[in-house]
């Protein structure tokens, strides 16, 4: 049974991957056994990864794939090994130094040592090819499993508040099941756990314990597992579901404040190996520099040049990694969809220059839809000159569409024209202008508007869930009077203020006109698309479609809602302090690099301009074997400067993209935290050169 695919790139790539596979069964079925445990890890990790292919034909695939890889390194190890010898690099006179002495054994050791050298090169590249090529295939599998079991972790607390909610909305075992397996645009891997049960259920004729049990062993969640297995004894004993998800619901939200508490623990720990870390290359230059006044020393400029433009990225890069390990964004995206209703809110958009909304999906069908589409996208393209700022707020990343091109131009204008240095020398002679204008400038132009419309975008939708719990208790309150879902939407509407009371009157007045409730409120929350606020209205979506009376439901939301205020409260206190850390590291290493070129360096130049005759003198009164000696000869002092400034210069900026990091687990976040930083180092240098 062949399959069918419109990508024929890829069935093409996929049907080459499997006839890989069948080449090398035979040395698969040679090497691994029936019971082998490695082979059997490999399958639970296949099965929890989501991955199709068997255990069979994936490690054989892989098999192939490190034979090939292996066989490439080895081919280059021979030719690696033949080429010292060509070319001189390795004698070929003494490769052993232990004496055999004269006749056959030192005959066959002259006949054999070169074969032997180059075979072994080969053997020991061949060796790291396969390594390789059969590691990383083997990798995959436990790196998604891992992934899908962060993730799982994550979101499994507002999971189960969801399903408890559901429970307390009416809804039994199975349906809460299924309503769990369908949110899987808001819950993610936890949905698609649910997802697993269902299919089980209705394309394979098992019964849902079975299944659930079943999914129990498969789930690369620990958790996960525990908590199917808790919720198939109560179904087999059949025990209140409500109170045992209420149960789990507690527990959870216990276990997720204590795994936030180790997590910040854990950014202090790596906060404070930062500043011990980033203090190493000042060291090293501190000690580079005065090496090189001693005469014969061995520092050379390039061990500079390393240190400033190779161990402080490095340092920081690495340092970027190792966070990323333990701090991780919020899963998901934000959006819902409807189902299989109107495709209008599916997209998540709502129109504008970037998505011309409902059209783009019949263009091409009638001329009549394309007039239309060109009408809209001259009338959007309109209203984005009318208001430019409103566009780049919504679309913060466009900006770069602009000032990446001015920035090109700019510097290349500056460049044509002799205004900016095209050497070495020239950035010796001009360091402060040459490095503002290809290091500052392009970081203004670029990173200015960029952090200014994207901390707006952020402050703006943000700014919709500030009074989230303490809305959600005025829906439960007003619902428990015996008001509808949309009337308490309206009533809460005219008694509050703020974003998200005038969000509610413009969906009761949505409904007023004709819209579901359902859909206007997933339009709500795609306008903001935040993660936690998609959660809150899923779970408000599928309780109103069983009952107007949901205030358990809206309760519920609200205890989840407060529950992520006080994690959030907490993890911006505690990462305020790692930001201060940080910078503070950031001012003594500019400190004391400004302190280094004011008092040192610069004194010592004084010395050789100036001492000349002090020192002919020295040399002529005799002395000690340095007489005459000057300690500043090797010292240059323009390039110490330039390589002073910039290593402050690229301090400041990887300082800042780490705070930012820290603080809200995005890159973009560090851009008002690197230009601010680079804006007192430049400042800073300026006052000192």
């Amino acid at each position: 049974m062949s399959l069918q695919t419109d990508d024929s790139g890829g069935s093409s790539m996929s049907a080459s991957s499997d006839a890989l596979g069948d080449r090398f069964y035979p040395l698969y079925d040679r090497l691994f056994g029936d019971d082998s445990e490695f082979v059997a890890d490999v399958e639970t990790k296949l099965a929890q990864a989501r991955m199709s292919d068997t255990v069979e034909l994936y490690l054989s695939r892989a098999l192939g794939i490190g034979f090939i890889s292996g066989l490439s390194l080895w081919l280059v190890g021979l030719m690696l090994g033949y080429g010292v010898f060509a070319i001189g690099l390795l004698s070929n006179e003494a490769l052993i130094g232990i004496p055999v002495g004269h006749g056959l054994l030192l005959e066959l050791i002259e006949l054999l040592r070169i074969p032997a050298v180059v075979f072994f090169t080969g053997l020991v590249f061949g060796s790291i090819g396969f390594a390789i090529g059969f590691g990383s295939m083997v990798a995959i599998p436990y790196s998604r499993a891992s992934t899908r079991k962060r993730e799982i972790n994550m979101l499994l607390t507002d999971s189960v508040s969801f399903m408890y909610a559901l429970s307390v909305g009416g809804l039994n075992q199975l349906e809460i099941i299924e309503a769990m397996a369908q949110a899987d645009d808001t819950y993610g891997e936890v949905a698609k756990e649910f997802q697993s049960i269902v299919k089980e259920t209705e394309y394979f004729d098992i019964d849902y314990r079975t299944a659930i049990r079943k999914q129990a062993l498969q789930t690369p969640s620990d958790d996960l597992s525990q908590f199917l297995t808790d919720m198939l004894s109560i179904v087999n004993s059949g025990g209140d579901i409500e109170s045992f998800l209420e149960d789990k619901k507690e527990k959870h939200m216990r276990t997720a404040k204590q795994e936030q508490e180790l997590t910040l623990e854990t950014l202090e720990l790596f906060g404070e190996m930062y500043m011990t870390l980033s203090l190493f290359p000042l060291l090293l230059i501190i000690i580079m520099v005065v090496m090189k006044m001693i005469p014969n020393a061995t520092v050379t400029d390039q061990m500079l040049y390393m240190v400033v433009y190779g161990l402080i990225p490095m340092i920081g890069v690495g340092f970027l990694v190792l966070v990323s390990t333990v701090k991780h964004d919020e899963p998901g995206d934000g959006f819902l969809s409807m189902g299989n209703t109107e495709q209008r809110t599916e997209t998540g958009q709502e129109g504008g220059l970037l998505s011309l909304g409902l059209v783009e999906q019949f263009t091409g069908e009638h001329s009549i839809f394309d007039r239309v589409k060109n009408r809209e996208g001259t009338y959007e393209t309109m209203e984005v000159l009318r208001k430019p700022h409103l566009f780049f707020r919504d679309n913060p990343l466009v900006t770069l569409a602009l000032t990446v091109p001015m920035v090109l131009v700019i510097v290349v204008t500056a460049m044509v024209n002799g205004s900016a240095p095209t050497s070495w020398q020239g950035m010796l002679d001009r360091p402060i202008w040459g490095t503002f204008i290809y290091v500052y400038l392009p970081l203004y132009i670029t990173a200015i508007p960029l952090s200014i419309f994207r901390e707006w975008n952020v402050r703006h939708r943000n700014s919709v869930v500030n009074k989230l719990s303490e809305d959600l208790r005025k829906l439960s309150s007003s619902n428990d009077t015996g008001l509808t879902l949309l009337e308490s939407l309206k009533s809460v509407s005219d008694t509050t203020n703020g974003k998200l009371a005038r969000e509610f009157e413009m969906m009761h007045t949505k409904v007023n006109y004709g819209m579901s409730l359902k859909e206007a409120l997933i339009e709500f929350n795609n306008k903001y698309h935040i993660p936690r606020l998609a959660r809150t209205t899923r779970l408000i979506t599928e309780a109103q479609e069983a009952s107007n009376q949901i205030s358990d439901v809206l309760r519920t939301a609200a205890t989840a809602s407060e529950n992520h205020d006080d994690i959030e409260r907490e993890r911006k206190s505690r990462t305020r302090m790692q930001i201060v850390i940080i910078i503070m590291t950031f001012m003594t290493v500019l400190a004391v690099i400004a302190i280094l070129k004011t008092q040192f360096i610069d004194t010592m130049a004084g010395l050789n301009a100036g001492g000349g005759g002090s020192e002919a003198s020295a040399s002529a009164g005799g002395g000690s074997g340095m007489e005459g000696a000057n300690l500043s000869e090797n010292i240059d002092v323009d390039m110490l400067s330039v390589l002073f400034f910039h290593a402050v210069t690229l301090q400041a900026i990887i300082s800042g993209f780490i705070c930012g990091y820290i603080r809200d687990a995005d890159l973009l976040s560090g851009l008002k935290y690197a230009v601010a930083l680079s804006s007192i180092a430049l400042i800073g240098w300026m006052l000192v050169a």
